[in-house]
């Protein structure tokens, strides 16, 4: 029973100290998306030039999409002739520095390692697209591509005047449904991994830097992480004793190489391109948490603590409302499942009904049809 009790402490603490910033981060996000139409990216990423590279990685920036949304948004940019370095740098910047994962990452580890991210990331993705451009030389013309999408909801708006109600919906609704699960999976993750692990053995399990490098790395590729979901993950990892640059891998390679994101990139720019798009993100990975721990080693990253001291009204209500939309979000698409199959079966029960009453009206005698005219001469 005591362990309950500490794990929900554990839960609360992580959710008080990231809850107000998602809810700012998300208002945000729904008032860039109408700032920033789709249109406005696809027109400026048509040539394979380290300029469209670059405006790629600075455009993916503000975006407010996740690292599932983000996917029919490169098929759209592909399909409108950008290449295929501007792509990968597109997929690489926009789910890692958007908005929400700014905020967020900032509430827990502070304005260092939150700059640091958001640099890091930044080269890394200009690097995998120039690298990108470099191996494969392409002529860059409008492309048919299949859209494949991971069941997120679709992203893309059409251009109409501001509306306060549709940043709303945007923000709280099509972009907090995507990641509500992760979210809400991040969140028990973290709170049992500090209860269930004793500091001493995640000490141990952490003190071989190099390993612990090697072994996030080889965890985080294939693994689906939200940029955003996975940081009370990466919080948890850090109170036990993980160093700050063993998590900055996580919270890169993660978000940027899930299994989804890759088996896209094969299918959409090729095998050659997926091996340049993981190769490279796992290796500036390693040499930025290499770099963080080496020249920030001194310096104390997370900014929260067991003790729930801190905790506000503010924070209070912030964590009040995003558990309610958080439960809303998954119970919502539950009910739309549910009466999905509700319907189909309605449906099924009608076209058997409809056939059996018109099997029937078919096979009741007819009695008019009982009357013959007997030839003559029978």
């Amino acid at each position: 029973m005591e362990l309950i009790a500490i794990f929900f402490t554990n839960f609360l603490i992580l959710l008080d100290a990231m809850s107000i910033y998602i809810i700012i981060g998300l208002l945000f996000a729904g008032i860039l998306k109408q700032v920033i139409p789709d249109t406005f990216v696809q027109s400026h990423l048509g040539s394979d030039s380290i300029g469209s590279v670059i405006k790629a990685t600075l455009f993916g920036i503000p975006l407010p999409v996740c690292s599932c949304s983000v996917i029919p948004l490169a098929q759209a940019l592909r399909k409108e002739g950008a290449s295929k370095g501007a792509v990968q740098s597109f997929l690489i910047s926009t789910p890692i520095t958007g908005v929400d994962s700014i905020l967020a990452t900032y509430s827990l580890f502070g304005i260092v390692f939150t700059a640091f991210r958001v640099i890091s990331s930044i080269i890394i993705a200009i690097t995998v697209g120039l690298v990108q451009n470099f191996i494969q030389k392409e002529n860059n013309e409008p492309l048919n591509i299949i859209e494949e999408s991971c069941n997120c909801s679709d992203i893309r708006n059409k251009e109409a005047n501001f509306s306060i109600i549709y940043a709303l919906k945007y923000g709280y609704g099509t972009l907090f449904e995507d990641i509500a699960k992760a979210l809400l999976i991040g969140l028990i993750l973290g709170a049992l991994f500090v209860t269930l692990m004793p500091k001493e053995y995640a000490q141990l399990l952490f003190d071989n830097q190099l390993l612990t490098y090697f072994v996030v790395l080889i965890f985080s590729i294939p693994l689906y992480t939200c940029a955003t979901a996975s940081l009370p993950i990466a919080a948890a990892f850090m109170l036990q004793g993980m160093s700050a640059g063993a998590v900055f891998i996580f919270l890169t390679a993660g978000p940027a190489t899930s299994a989804i994101t890759m088996s896209v990139v094969h299918k959409m720019l090729g095998k050659t391109s997926l091996i340049i798009y993981v190769s490279v993100i796992a290796l500036l990975s390693l040499l930025f948490g290499y770099i963080f721990d080496n020249f920030f080693k001194d310096l104390s990253i997370i900014s929260i603590s067991i003790n729930n001291e801190d905790s506000s009204i503010f924070t209070n209500l912030a964590s009040l409302m995003m558990l309610l939309l958080t439960f809303y979000h998954l119970l919502k698409n539950k009910f739309d499942s549910k009466k999905e199959i509700l319907t189909s079966n309605q449906i099924k029960k009608e076209s058997v009904s409809s056939k059996n009453e018109l099997s029937f009206s078919t096979n009741k005698p007819n009695k008019k049809s009982t009357f013959y005219i007997k030839p003559k001469g029978k």
